[in-house]
C-alpha cells in the first residue's frame, strides 16, 4: 500500500497540481521498505505525470481561440520560444519545482515526439530519486 500511495504521490506531483512525493520518499525510506521499489514506484508516477501534462499540452491548443482558455497568447508563446531556445534536453530537468511541469506541458504544445519525450523525462525523474534516495542512505545511516 506504501507503493502504492508513493505512485499517487508521484503522479499528481508532476502534474500542474501543487504536491510533493520527497517527503513522502524519505518518510517511506525511513521504514525500511525497498529502496528499489521506493525509486521504481516514485519514478513511474513522477514520469506518467508529466506524460498527462504532454497530453493535456498536446491537446489543448484546439481551444486557443475560447475565452476560457487558461494561457494567454503572449505566455504561451513565451514558453515555447524558451523550449525552443534550450531544446529537448531541457526535459532532463522536468523535475525542478516551479520550471518542471511547464515544460512537460509546453514540449506537448510544440507536439515534441513521445517516445523522446517519455525517455528524457524517465531519465531525468530516475536520477533525481536515485539521488534523493542515496544522500537519504547517507544521512540516515547509523
Amino acid at each position: 500500500m506504501s507503493y502504492l500511495l508513493l505512485f499517487i504521490t508521484g503522479f499528481v506531483a508532476a502534474t500542474l497540481l501543487p504536491a510533493s512525493s520527497e517527503v513522502l520518499l524519505l518518510a517511506l525510506f525511513q521504514q525500511d521498505l525497498s529502496p528499489a521499489m521506493l525509486w521504481l514506484s516514485a519514478t513511474a508516477g513522477n514520469t506518467l505525470g508529466s506524460c498527462v501534462n504532454w497530453y493535456l499540452g498536446r491537446e489543448i491548443l484546439r481551444f486557443e481561440n475560447r475565452r476560457w482558455f487558461p494561457v494567454s497568447g503572449d505566455s504561451l508563446q513565451r514558453a515555447q520560444r524558451h523550449f525552443k531556445r534550450y531544446g529537448y534536453w531541457s526535459l532532463l530537468f522536468a523535475w525542478l519545482p516551479v520550471i518542471g511541469d511547464p515544460l512537460t506541458f509546453v514540449a506537448g504544445v510544440l507536439r515534441m515526439r513521445f517516445s523522446v519525450f517519455f525517455v528524457l523525462v524517465l531519465l531525468g525523474k530516475g536520477a533525481r530519486y536515485a539521488v534523493v534516495l542515496l544522500l537519504a542512505s547517507q544521512l540516515f545511516a547509523g
